[in-house]
This record gives C-alpha cells, structure tokens and sequence, in this order.
C-alpha cells in the first residue's frame, strides 16, 4: 500500500486508481456488468475513452496469501499483551536445569524433580520446586514427553524432534504457566491412533506462553497441532509453523496473544480453523498466516432446533472478540462457507496489516444433504442450513426455538486492510451489529456485498473502496451516517446499489467525499449539510471522473476496471459541494452541467436486506 496515494486521497481531491490484467480472477464479473435503466435527476455523460490503469488496485486483484517462512518478523511498536500481571517471561527466572536427550533418555538426577522412563517415553515432575528449566534435546521417532508440576517452569526444546505414533508429543499436565523457549530447530509429531483424550501434537493444560529464538514445527495428524486449554500467547523472535489434517491447526481454551513471530498455520479438515480460540483473539505484532482448506459441514446437537448447525472454515475463528493492534495477519479460506477472519462477539481493529482471500461458495445442509456451492434462494431457509463465505465476519446469530439472539459490534479505526472474496453469496466484510470506521484504509472486493451491516453504519474517517461484483457495495440493514473521510462504492447491476439502505432506515451525509455507482441507489435520505450531485450515464473502466467550478478542480476520481453502460446511479458528494450551487461534472472527453441539491435520487427505496446469515 502506497502511503502517499492515501495522503492524497484525504484531501479535496479524492483518487481512485486501479489496475487490470489477464489474470485478475475478477474480470469476468467486470466484463458481464450489464447497464441499468433507472434514470437520475441530474445530469448525463458519457466516456468510452477509458485508460491504462495503475496504483493500489494493482495489489487489491493481485495479492495473495501463502505461507511465508522466511521473510522478516515486522517491527510492531505495539507493547506485548499478557493474560495476567506478571505473566510475562521476563518476570520470572528458571535457573535449575534438567537435562532430557530423547534420543537416549536417562534420569540426571536433579534435587525435586522425579524423571520417568519407558523406552523413548519420558514422564517429568518436578511437584513445588521452584525455578525449573527442562531442556530437551535430541531426536526419537516413538517417544513422548509428559510434565507435571505445581509451580511454573520453562521447557527449552534444544534441536528436539519428537514423534508420538500413538499420542500426544508434549503432554503438558502441569495447570501452572508452561513457557516453552525455542532454540534450534525444533518438530513436534503426533499419531494416527490415539485414544478420545488426545488433544493436539503439544498439549498444555496450564498457559502457554511461546518465545525464543529458535522455530518449532508442529504437525497435527490426529487432533489439533497444538492445543492449549488455557491461555496461549506468542512472543516475537519465533518461526512457528504448524499443520494439521484432523482439526485445528493452534487451539487456545482462553485468551490467545499474538505478540510476534513468524507463524504459519494450516489446516485441511472441514470445519476447522488454523487458529481457533474459546474466548478472544488479540493481535499485537509479528506475522501470522492462517490458511484453511476445508470445506464446510454439518455439526450434529440435537439440543438445537433442526438438530444440528452448519459449521466452516476458517483462518481465523474466535468465540469472543478480535483484536488487532499490530503486525501483520494473512487469512486464506479456500473451501465452502468459507471464512477469513470469524469472531462470534466483537471485532476492534486499530492497526496492523490484514490481507484476506475466500475462494469457496454456499454452504448449505440440511442433516442428510449437502451443497458446497448452493445457489437457491435461502430467504426462508433457517439460519442453521446454510454458511456463506466471508472475508470477514463479526458477530452471530443464535436460534434456540423461538428466541433469537444477535451479537454484533465491528470498530475500525486503523490499519491496512485489503479484502477479496469470490464465491458465489460470498461478502467481504460483515457486521451482525454495527459497524463504525473511523480510520485505516479499507480497500474490497467481494462477489457479494462488500461491506454490510445488520444495525446502523457509521463512517467517519478512513479510506473505503468497496466494490461488489455481484450484490451492493456498501449495504447497512439500519441506519448509514456518512460523517467523513473519503467513500467509493461501486455496486453492481440491475437491483443492487453503490449504497443501499435498508427501506425502514435512512442516510444522512454529513461529511466526507463519496462517489457511488451501480444500478441504482437504496433508501431514504434523512438529512445532508454538503451538496450531492445527482448523474447518470456510462462510464469506461480506467476513466478520470472530476467535479469543478469556474476556478478548480473540487473533486475528482479515477474508474477501477469496470466497465458501466446506460444510465447508472452516480452519486458525488463532499464538503465541496454546495446545494444550489452549479458546477461541471467531466468523464472523459464528455462533460455536462450540473447542479447540487441535498437529495437523492435514483432507484430509491425498496431495497432487499443484504447479507445472510
């Protein structure tokens, strides 16, 4: 992302620059973007010029998502979170050194600790001593390690490589603060054949708390990669990768930090997410990539209405709420109802890096039959039948009988956030609550809604360009305040909108540059203290858009690739712009007069709620 390019945008001149090429996985949704006949009250232009295109858009069609192992850790200036006070690494000491060769175990014989072995399977307890360090080295292909205690300790896995064919590698038993230092490189293994209480390749019952220097691959083949029951937090330094074929690739029962690291995680199962915590997710710096292939399945509970609940995928899936700070994060979902980032509460972005893909389409199941790419109409299906993909995801909602509850907030007030999304029902990001921006640079693509709210939507500031291939571009189910920074939505044909409001809600613009195109444009204006203008007309992909009075240039934008025809919805406003006030609206080669006014109009009202559940 060029900084400077945001700069620009911010000021009077707002820019929309883009790029296209053969490869752009969305151009053939561009290319069948059919014209739509709603006429505007305002002027008509015409530009068949087009261009040659340039800038942010070129990473927005462009970037991907694939683990990245070496790569530089990025700098965060963001402090590193902890569960509790004192839990961070450096408040404690662990100067009594056990020393465990798992190619060779034997017991040295250390004052308060009990060493166990049977083969390559060593058992550790060091009761209520203090201070204990375990450092574990050397290679077993059937061994196991297993410690237990009642004080904290540190386990410094020195170039280890365990694999367990019939259970968990590292079975941390000890309920007490487990801080696992790496040094070397470092491979953690599990089995196919394990019994029910096999959790993950490394498993700790206590907190978890991940640094060093060193990188530690685990593979997960019969459970999670590694699962903490408690807390899991990662401190920088690491290259951390983990995989898993059966479930989760990192599990964490309470609170996961991201502090820093280079983290991979993959998983393949359906249903399951590379990072998955019981509570809530916090990222505060490092890089952390999170790919899940899987599609998306039917989860039997017959204490739930129909029985069960359809469940998918993700890269990222929390119970609670996601935080980002800082760092960076990459989240791939590939297969059906597929997500990127899921969070069942509450969502809160002040930073950082996030780049999102979703490839996969509707999930849908009933119990006894599926569809991994479902294209009926889910209008009276119940929410438990069907998953969409998503880039983004905050907020749930749960049926039980006849009640239903919603959980919903999403603020964003920094970061550099790019989305794309191309499965059929599949939105960028979505809101079950509200949703606010305040700052950062949101830049979509999405097959369906690119952004969408269940409550009210507010934007005050920030960088928005939302473009849906498919369905609206900015889509809020209550109320929409427009108070600042700059807003381009580009919807797409026949019924669906640049800006869509729900029919009982309405719009008011109080501040901010705004370009909207598509079919039309949905809702009730409640209120506006700057000038609209109202256009229609055909626009070329790559053209230059610019609104002028006899003295300069007020605003201008350039087209993404998309291609309008006919008489599409434009709607231009900004601090600017005066109601009443006459001013040159230029496309190209063609230009018109046109006047402000503090309406909308253009295919208002009678708009379909965006977004399923």
């Amino acid at each position: 992302m060029k900084k400077t390019l945001f700069i620009t945008m911010l000021t009077a001149t707002f820019t929309m620059l883009t790029a296209c090429s053969s490869d752009d996985p969305f151009s053939d949704d561009y290319n069948n973007w059919m014209n739509n006949n709603n006429n505007t009250s305002g002027g008509n232009i015409s530009d068949t010029s087009g261009g040659s295109s340039s800038g942010v858009y070129s990473e927005m069609s462009s970037f991907t998502v694939a683990l990245d192992k070496t790569t530089e850790e990025p700098a965060s200036s963001i402090a590193a979170a902890y569960p509790e006070e004192g839990d961070a690494p450096a408040s404690h000491t662990f100067s009594k050194v056990v020393n465990i060769d798992m190619a060779n175990p034997v017991d040295p014989v250390v004052e308060g600790v009990t060493i166990t072995i049977d083969g390559n399977h060593v058992t550790a307890s060091h009761g209520s001593t203090e201070g204990v360090c375990y450092v574990v080295t050397g290679k077993t292909a059937n061994g196991s390690l297993t410690i237990d205690g009642k004080t904290d300790f540190e386990l410094n896995l020195n170039n280890a490589d365990i694999t367990n064919p019939a259970s968990t590698a590292i079975d941390i038993e000890s309920k007490l603060n487990a801080y696992l230092v790496l040094t070397g490189s470092n491979k953690v293994t599990d089995g196919t054949t394990a019994d029910d209480s096999h959790k993950g390749a490394l498993y700790a019952k206590g907190k978890l708390f991940i640094g060093g220097s060193g990188s530690l691959e685990v593979y997960g083949i019969y459970n999670n990669g590694i699962h903490g029951k408690s807390n899991v937090v990662i401190d920088k330094g690491i290259n951390l990768y983990v995989k898993s074929t059966a479930n989760h690739g990192i599990k964490a029962g309470a609170d996961m930090f991201i502090n820093g690291g280079i983290i991979n995680v993959e998983v393949s199962a359906n249903g399951a997410k590379a990072i998955n915590c019981d509570t809530n997710v916090t990222i505060n710096g490092g890089r952390t990539t999170a790919i899940a292939t899987g599609n998306g399945e039917w989860e039997v509970d017959e204490t739930l209405t129909y029985g069960g609940d359809t469940k998918a995928a993700a890269g990222i899936g929390c119970d609670g709420i996601f935080y980002m700070n800082g760092g960076e994060l990459y989240a791939k979902a590939t297969g059906s109802g597929g997500k990127g980032i899921k969070a069942d509460l509450e969502g809160y972005i002040t930073g950082g890096k996030i780049r999102i893909i979703t490839e996969g389409g509707l999930y849908y199941s009933n119990g006894t039959t599926e569809s991994h790419n479902y294209t009926g109409n889910t209008d009276n299906l119940p929410a438990a039948y069907t998953s969409s993909p998503k880039g983004m995801k905050i907020g749930n909602k749960e049926e039980n009988g006849s009640t239903t509850t919603t959980y919903g907030i999403l603020k964003i007030s920094g970061g550099d956030i790019m989305v794309r999304t191309k499965g059929n029902n599949a939105e960028g990001i979505e809101s079950k609550g509200t949703f606010d921006v305040t700052g950062g640079t949101i830049l979509i693509y999405a097959h369906d809604d690119a952004m969408n709210s269940t409550d009210d939507m507010t934007i005050s500031g920030g960088t928005i360009v939302a473009v849906a291939t498919n369905n609206d571009a900015i889509d809020a189910n209550g109320n929409m305040y427009l108070k600042g920074g700059t807003i381009i939505a580009c919807g797409a044909n026949g019924a669906e909108a640049g800006i869509d409001i729900n029919e009982q809600k309405k719009l008011y613009i109080t501040g901010g540059n705004i370009f909207s195109i598509g079919g039309r444009v949905d809702g009730n204006l409640g209120s506006t203290t700057q000038g609209i203008i109202n256009a229609s007309g055909s626009l070329s992909a790559n053209s230059t858009v610019s609104v002028s009075n006899s003295s300069k240039t007020l605003c201008s934008f350039t087209m993404p690739p998309v291609s309008y025809t006919g008489n599409n919805v434009i709607i231009i406003s900004s601090p600017e712009l005066t109601s009443g006030s006459s001013y040159t609206l230029k496309a190209g080669s063609s230009s018109t007069s046109v006047t402000a006014s503090n309406t909308i109009s253009g295919g208002m009202g009678g708009g379909i709620p965006g977004g399923r559940w």
